[in-house]
């Protein structure tokens, strides 16, 4: 598993920040996490979009979706013809409708568009969930979890039970063999269960009691740091990076990353405010590279 951060800027790109885009790349698919401005050209050499099954969509403020027309035009150039479904909040499937429908739009591929409140995807490897946070319009955050995965074979255990040679693909394949009359499953060779990884990617919002809940002891929590403080907040829906850091300790979370990163400050006064509140926090960067 991979988390590739193709876009970390707040409101307007910069220099060296384009706008919010996020790629998780897991068993060779890619989820696309919000598609600002300029997203298709971060992909170049770092990320397939052939190789794009789902885009989600956290909410309709401009820098968050507005790379995706760009996108799609490119996808049918390639001459993509597996379908695409795109997920978002209340009101996804009419400002996407409209948005298509501007100019000649042309798109060789099916699309589904489906609007997600508190909703859950379950797919055999993983699930995706959603849930509602606080960014005064429709806004979504998004829950990344790896099914639980088999232990892990026991090399030494099998050799014991006389298994050899070919016998070890016979069993994982199987589920079982024989030996001398004997049956031995797999899971005598095998060690508990693993628990997947799980990643949380929380956009625009104000601090919110969801996020801790929902980030519960995750391996990495994707929060935005836009603010070093409330008086550059001006009321506006979104959260500082000691906030951050707090909801990152109340939650348990391996890793923060920091994003959304406004063009306000340096970075270093980011990475030093973040220091404070919860050592080891990430900053993160235009096509920095994560591996799980």
């Amino acid at each position: 598993m991979k988390v590739v951060f193709l876009g970390t800027a707040a409101g307007r790109p910069t220099r060296e920040r384009s706008l919010p885009c996020i790629a998780l790349q897991f068993e060779g698919e890619t989820i696309l996490f919000d598609c600002g401005e300029n997203a298709q050209r971060q992909m170049i050499s770092v990320v397939s979009p052939s190789k794009i099954g789902r885009i989600f969509i956290s909410h309709f403020h401009g820098d968050h979706y507005l790379g995706l027309g760009g996108l799609l035009q490119t996808m049918s150039l390639n001459k993509r013809e597996t379908p695409l479904s795109i997920y978002g909040p209340q009101g996804t499937i009419e400002y996407l409708k409209h948005y298509f429908a501007s100019g000649h739009f042309g798109v060789r591929f099916d699309i589904s568009l489906f609007e997600m409140g508190e909703a859950t995807i379950e797919e055999e490897l993983y699930s995706i969930r959603s849930f509602p946070v606080d960014h005064g319009v429709p806004t979504i955050g998004f829950v990344f979890e790896e099914k639980e995965k088999r232990g892990r074979f026991l090399e030494k255990k099998a050799k014991s039970l006389g298994i050899r040679g070919r016998l070890f693909s016979d069993i994982e394949e199987k589920g079982q063999i024989e030996i001398d009359g004997r049956v031995i499953t797999l899971e005598e060779v095998t060690g508990p269960p693993r628990k997947g990884r799980k990643v949380v990617y929380s956009a625009d919002t104000l601090p919110c009691q969801r996020v801790v809940e929902m980030a519960h002891h995750c391996d990495m929590l994707i929060h935005e740091g836009t603010y070093l403080n409330d008086e550059d907040r001006h009321g506006t829906y979104h959260t500082t990076v000691s906030e951050a850091c707090e909801i990152a300790k109340k939650a348990g979370v391996k890793t923060l990353v920091l994003t959304h990163v406004s063009q306000r400050y340096e970075e270093e006064e980011i990475k030093e405010e973040a220091e404070k509140w919860l050592p080891g926090t990430v900053i993160a960067r235009d096509l920095m590279e994560i591996e799980m």
